[in-house]
């Protein structure tokens, strides 16, 4: 990856991004590695990088504990246990064994369910094998507190049950001694201490001698001496090497539960790496929350395709001051590559660009970033920005002069992959001369097909961008009527700076704005008015297309509607006529019946050539009425589908005219074809046949298989989604708008609540996937708002 300058986090404040993820980091390996965080260029490791980030952040938003802790650093205790005979101390040791109960709760979370949901997550740590035979050595030696367990082997409880009665002899002894000595007053106030690790008594000096044994030390002023009686001198002695035998064995202990763990040695680094990783995936998808980030499309190559973006520190500033944070959309259609932006100062500008300086950034760091999820997003090689002061007393460089050597060094390198990023395109210097160098240096630029956003003043570079291919202007709009800025983009149209307009409402004078606007020359007048015009004028043609194209919408939807409702009505009127003439069939069978009764009656009576007229004129009627059903039954069947119905062939999926499941066409023979559904195979007239959509392949109990004869009469067009989790809400969404097609509905209305926004946008994705689905939006506040949303078909 290619950055340029040096300093590039910091000019797009990158490095104030990262400082942010490192305090959502547990451990300072976390930290750690967000500090060198690598900016990727393939797409497939950014892809699964996000997918992680995003796995996360719904564990967080849907409130299921992924059960991660603070962890330490394993890196020198694993050194060390690389060494023959190196034994590990009580702490090393409870480092890894954190690491492993770590790894063990991770495991234990991705349940069979979750395995699926958090599919990403769970790649991670897919083939990780886990011995729970370690974590039991080790809690076998040492307990919760980080103490040898008395119990770790039976030697050792055996030397700590002497310990343990020798004190107890001790004491016994001790407190029967200071009973004698206190009644003979030979002990101080202080009756006892500890000297050398001995249990001794506090004496004045005058009765030291009185007392038989060791005078282990005295008090600084020498009125006290310490004294170890000889009745418990071997009973210490006893006491001091049962505590040297424990000692040993804890040693020998140590030293065999680090033999066992040291062949693990290369697992447990894996653990920490894994732990590590995870805890940066944590970090930034908490960091995703609080700037409710999303995950947008990846495309091959270089591409920016913004949607509803936020600048991110920006707005968890706002968002901390209750404060709205204006977004932009920034979609470079065909082959505009090159967004030359103008528009007023402290209108937006910067922040625009640097948003998607920074966006690009965080995202190649597999980050999710604060855009719409429809956003498209491409991946860059070189990321260019020039921005801010440029001033070098070191190399002795004026502002004008370092941002030339940046050009250089941004034109010996630019190529297709390349983003490039300028503020205040040409500034710095004489404003003819600068604006001309800034237009040959754009040209070249474009010559080599970079990406990037340029902002600007200069009224040369946004002519040139309405020339020249492969680069279009943009602009921050300006309200008149109140002199500010809104701080929105437009893509298509320059922008005007509007600085006699902010100069106005600065309080400069009249006077001095006249004598100002007549030394700009009728020129560059013209250019600016006529810049405010087009801007004015855009607007509303803008205004008049919308109001047009979905006046256009509409018309097409009852235009579509006409014709299906015609096509039913001409199919009902010709089915109402079939079914009349199936009924005269029927009755004429019966008629039949009679006739036949009365032919054998005839012939019993022996006058056969009456009997042979009758059955003549019975066989005509009946040939005629069943040939006027079938060329009814052929009219309807055959004729009434669209004319734009292609043949049906082997593969395709169908079902009969008169309802039912779909299934597969597998042979044709003439004018018959034999259908799968299922395990089952089924020969009908291929008259009798109509193209039908794939089966759906239904997983759930839930899930509702409809066709046209099954449904219910009537279809409610309302569903409430509140309470469901994002998948159970979506599946019956997805039943919910199947039904909906099927019953030709125009109109739906789908409650899912405010919250936290997961579900809605989860609601407004699924939606996006129906071609049919003309328009989807949020009723008014009255209605329900953002916790409700509208489709219309």
């Amino acid at each position: 990856m290619h950055l340029e300058p040096g300093d590039l986090y910091e000019k797009l404040e990158f490095d104030k991004v990262l400082e942010l993820l490192s305090k959502e980091c547990l451990g300072e390996l976390g930290v750690e590695q967000v500090q060198n965080l690598t900016l990727e260029t393939v797409p497939l490791i950014i892809s699964r990088k996000l997918k992680e980030v995003a796995a996360y952040q719904l564990s967080i938003e849907e409130n299921d504990h992924f059960p991660l802790q603070v962890y330490e650093d394993l890196s020198k205790d694993l050194r060390m246990l690389e060494v023959i005979d190196f034994v590990l101390p009580v702490d090393g040791l409870q480092r890894i064994n954190q690491v492993m109960r770590i790894m063990k709760a991770v495991l234990k979370f991705f349940t069979t369910s979750r395995k699926e949901i958090y599919a990403s997550l769970f790649d991670i740590v897919r083939e990780v094998n886990l011995d729970e035979t370690l974590m039991e050595a080790i809690d076998k030696v040492i307990d919760e507190k980080g103490d040898i367990r008395p119990n770790a082997s039976p030697e050792l409880a055996i030397i700590d049950r002497r310990i343990k009665s020798k004190m107890q002899e001790l004491d016994k002894v001790f407190r029967r001694l200071i009973g004698d000595y206190r009644k003979k007053g030979w002990l101080s106030e202080n009756v006892e201490s500890f000297r050398n690790g001995r249990r001794v008594l506090s004496v004045p000096a005058e009765h030291k001698r009185k007392i038989r044994g060791i005078i282990h030390d005295e008090s600084a002023s020498g009125k006290t001496a310490f004294i170890e009686p000889e009745a418990i001198i071997e009973i210490n002695n006893d006491i001091f090497d049962y505590e040297n035998e424990y000692k040993r064995e804890v040693y020998r202990i140590l030293k065999d539960l680090s033999t066992t763990l040291r062949p693990y040695g290369p697992q447990f680094a894996i653990f920490l790496d894994i732990i590590v990783y995870l805890d940066v995936v944590r970090a930034k998808a908490q960091l995703a929350v609080r700037m409710n980030a999303n995950m947008p499309k990846l495309k091959e190559g270089a591409f920016l395709g913004l949607q509803t973006a936020y600048h991110p520190l920006l707005f968890l500033k706002n968002k901390q001051l209750g404060k709205k944070t204006v977004p932009f959309d920034l979609h470079l259609i065909g082959p505009n590559r090159v967004l030359v932006l103008s528009g007023p100062n402290a209108g937006g500008k910067s922040i625009s660009m640097k948003t998607v300086g920074l966006c690009q950034l965080m995202l190649q760091a597999g980050m999710l970033i604060p855009v719409d999820e429809q956003s498209e997003m491409g991946i860059f090689e070189k990321i260019f920005a020039d921005i801010g002061d440029q001033q070098s007393i070191e190399d002795d460089l004026s502002t004008y002069s370092s941002r030339l050597k940046n050009m250089r060094v941004f034109l010996e390198n630019a190529d297709p992959k390349t983003l490039l990023l300028i503020d205040e395109f040409g500034s710095g210097t004489d404003p003819k001369i600068g604006g001309a160098i800034a237009e040959a240096i754009l040209r070249e630029m474009n010559f080599r097909k970079v990406y990037g956003i340029i902002t600007t003043h200069y009224s040369n570079l946004k002519i040139f961008a309405f020339k020249t291919k492969g680069i279009v202007n943009g602009a921050m709009t300006f309200d008149k009527e109140t002199l500010s800025p809104t701080y929105e983009m437009k893509v298509g149209r320059p922008g005007s700076s509007f600085a006699f307009e902010i100069a106005q409402k600065s309080g400069l004078s009249g006077k001095v704005l006249k004598y100002a606007r007549h030394r700009t020359g009728a020129n560059e007048k013209a250019v600016d008015e006529l810049l405010i015009d087009l801007q004015r004028e855009k607007k509303e043609v803008e205004e008049r297309l919308e109001k047009m194209d979905g006046q256009q919408k509409q018309l097409d939807k009852l235009i579509k509607n006409y014709e299906r409702l015609h096509r039913e009505l001409e199919f009902q009127r010709k089915k109402f006529k079939l079914e009349a003439k199936e009924q005269n069939l029927q009755q004429t069978a019966r008629e039949n019946k009679k006739l036949e009764k009365l032919i054998r009656e005839i012939k019993e009576e022996k006058n056969l050539e009456k009997a042979k007229e009758l059955a003549a004129k019975v066989r005509t009627e009946r040939k005629e009425l069943n040939e006027s059903v079938s060329d009814l039954r052929e009219d309807i069947y055959t004729k009434t589908p669209s004319k734009t119905q292609k043949p049906i062939e082997v593969g395709d999926f169908v079902r009969l005219r008169s309802g039912g499941a779909a299934g597969k066409v597998e042979s044709i023979n003439k004018n018959k074809a034999i259908v799968l559904l299922g395990a089952l195979k089924m020969t009908a007239n291929l008259r009798d046949l109509v193209p039908a959509n794939e089966p759906l392949d239904i997983r759930s109990s839930r899930s509702i298989q409809a066709d046209m004869l099954t449904e219910a009469p009537k279809f409610e067009s309302k569903i409430d989604l509140r309470g469901l989790r994002k998948d159970e809400a979506l599946r019956i969404l997805e039943s919910f708008v199947d039904k909906a097609l099927l019953n030709s509905t125009t109109n739906l209305h789908i409650i899912h609540g405010k919250g936290n926004g997961v579900l809605r946008n989860a609601v407004k994705q699924k939606l996006g996937e129906y071609d049919a689905i003309q328009k989807v939006w949020h009723p008014e506040p009255e209605f329900g708002g953002d916790g409700a949303t509208y489709a219309a078909f």
